[in-house]
């Protein structure tokens, strides 16, 4: 029997490929995007006091009362908009199904979808599985910013929504309000619907607010926020995480939701629920958790032969490696982990046209010893 790939681009993430390599060389693994920390204690118990409650079957399709309850005071609180936890917030088997839930739903074949290169490797296949393009529009190096000029000149009567990621993955770069001000200009007066990766909303330093587009009321108004548990209180292989959109938009996502997972861990919902309720300063400190990281690992690497870049946002330093091999991301990454020790990630399958920096991506969600060990090995090239 033949069949024929609708995704004939898709191979193995990178993130498998270089995590794969890292077992098999032993390297320390500061490539895909996971802490190698523990979730709070006070988490873990309640999940667990879940589990013996009996709270082991379906959850609402929607997700719990409670959780989404929870969800809907936290974004009044931080953001300024009040949400319906009934008709608002959706839980979701973590922020990639969420992600190509909303693609999905809004998204018909034949439209376009505007991406800012590099972009996360989940959101193309998901535009081409509804028979969409989607339209590159690469960020400006080495700020990662938006030429919103370029945006303007790529929307098309085919355009159905735009893709924003903020902080940005792999960058850390964060968009600002007169970001927001500069997108609700572009799509006011038409039908393009935003969607807005949002998984590390809790992650942004040296003091500025995350520029949440649901900050922005004419934005919010047509907008699918995502949202991440496992990035918030590390625990990326519980997946849990959330939509919040207008009751509309909200009422089509469930749509495809309720038939791609149905509902999502019910014990994890009961656990988040409570653990929100009882201590909100787990993310209100997350900034300051994770600027100490960045800055011990940005002091770490100082001695090596690495030029970092900028971080503002996001648990990723990028670096620049040009003064240690001449050579295509992907094949110094190769050669990193099998000779260096150190697993990391390459830019280019985040870009439809790579644009020849010799640029990688290292995670500082670790623990001390972790980023120790991956700075001494890249500390020796």
């Amino acid at each position: 029997m033949t069949i024929e790939t609708k995704l004939p681009k898709v191979g193995t993430t990178i993130f498998s490929v270089m995590s794969h390599l890292a077992l098999q060389h032993k390297a320390v693994n500061l490539g895909q995007g996971f802490p190698d920390f523990e979730p709070p204690e006070a988490l873990r118990d309640a999940l667990s006091r879940a589990m013996a409650d009996g709270l082991n079957q379906y959850a609402p399709g929607i997700g719990t009362a409670a959780l989404r309850e929870q969800i809907a005071l936290k974004t009044g609180r931080l953001y300024g908009h009040e949400v319906s936890p009934d008709s608002d917030v959706t839980v979701t088997s973590g922020a990639t199904e969420a992600l190509f839930a909303a693609i999905a739903a809004v998204v018909r074949a034949g439209e376009e979808v505007i991406v800012f290169d590099p972009a996360y490797d989940s959101y193309e296949p998901a535009i081409e599985l509804q028979g969409a393009r989607a339209v590159h529009i690469p960020l400006a190096v080495p700020s990662f910013s938006i030429d919103w000029q370029r945006v303007r000149d790529a929307i098309t009567p085919r355009t159905r929504m735009i893709l924003i990621n903020s902080p940005h993955n792999p960058s850390g770069a964060v968009l600002s309000a007169q970001d927001l001000d500069e997108l609700a200009a572009i799509v006011r007066d038409t039908p393009i619907v935003v969607l807005s990766d949002e998984v590390y909303e809790h992650i942004v330093y040296d003091g500025a607010e995350h520029q949440s587009v649901l900050r922005h009321p004419e934005l919010a108004a047509r907008s699918i926020v995502v949202s991440s548990f496992g990035k918030t209180y590390h625990c990326t292989g519980w997946k849990v995480g959330y939509a919040v959109a207008p009751a509309k938009l909200s009422a089509e996502f469930r749509k495809v939701h309720q038939y791609l997972t149905f509902c999502t861990f019910h014990p994890a919902q009961v656990a988040f629920a409570q653990f929100l309720a009882s201590t909100p300063e787990h993310y209100l400190e997350l900034p300051a958790f994770y600027q100490a990281k960045r800055d011990r690992f940005r002091q770490l690497l100082a001695p090596s032969r690495l030029k970092l870049l900028d971080v503002p946002g996001g648990y990723f330093q990028l670096v620049d490696y040009s003064a240690i091999r001449n050579e295509g991301d992907v094949a110094f990454c190769e050669w990193l982990v099998k000779e260096g020790g150190v697993a990391a990630i390459p830019l280019t399958p985040f870009y439809e046209k790579a644009p020849g920096t010799h640029l990688l991506r290292l995670c500082f969600a670790k623990s001390d010893a972790t980023m120790q060990a991956g700075a001494e090995r890249l500390c020796k090239l």
